[in-house]
């Protein structure tokens, strides 16, 4: 829902751009948009890091978790720019990438990569072949709920793999998709407005001096 209500703005914005000319009241009309374009981004990823920093229940009430989220500086934030893995190693890097694809309808991507790191983490036979499973019906097999864009091949491939459970069942798959995002949604998160916004190093007001 969050997701159609960012795009729906997104219109809304594209057409107040073809309908109002460059009058300054115009220019005033986009600034004004893009202002609260990026105040949903904020709104958004709040949300989204409230919502997805523990996958179980809190224990006690106690929201210690959460508190592991802390706003990057402008110079950490940059950092993400010097590499991919940068990003995804970073948690606020990325909760904000992943309502970034969420923004574009493309987060299975992300989803499917870190069901994938989970995955080769798991020790137990057991938990590893229940897992593959629902990896597979998840995001894999024909018309799955968050169906990933890969070739036949590697379908195939996995089908085949999971017959004999593997932590390498969706090795192939995943590097696929993890070059995917690096190549295409990766660019466009560097260049979004919310990312921009993290980059900028606050201005620090002085006062004019006395003569």
């Amino acid at each position: 829902m969050q997701s159609a209500m960012f795009l729906a703005v997104q219109h809304d914005c594209g057409s107040m751009d073809k309908s109002s000319g460059n009058s300054p009241k115009s220019e005033e009309k986009r600034e004004k948009m893009k202002r609260t374009l990026l105040k949903d981004w904020k709104t958004r990823l709040s949300y989204f890091l409230q919502n997805s920093s523990s996958p179980g229940k809190p224990k006690n009430g106690k929201k210690s978790k959460q508190q592991t989220f802390i706003k990057p500086s402008p110079e950490e934030a940059q950092l993400w720019s010097e590499a991919f893995d940068e990003l995804l190693a970073s948690k606020y890097g990325l909760a904000a990438f992943r309502a970034f694809l969420k923004s574009e309808f493309c987060e299975e991507n992300i989803e499917f990569w870190l069901a994938c790191e989970d995955f080769k983490k798991t020790k137990s036979p057991q938990k590893l072949s229940s897992k593959a499973r629902k990896i597979y019906t998840d995001f894999i097999e024909k018309e799955a709920p968050k169906e990933i864009n890969i070739d036949f091949q590697t379908k195939t491939l996995i089908a085949q793999n999971i017959q004999e459970v593997t932590s390498g069942c969706f090795t192939t798959a995943q590097k696929r998709v993890y070059s995917l995002m690096e190549s295409n949604s990766y660019p466009r998160f560097l260049e979004s407005e919310f990312y921009q916004d993290l980059c900028k190093k606050p201005q620090i007001a002085t006062e004019p001096h006395a003569t």
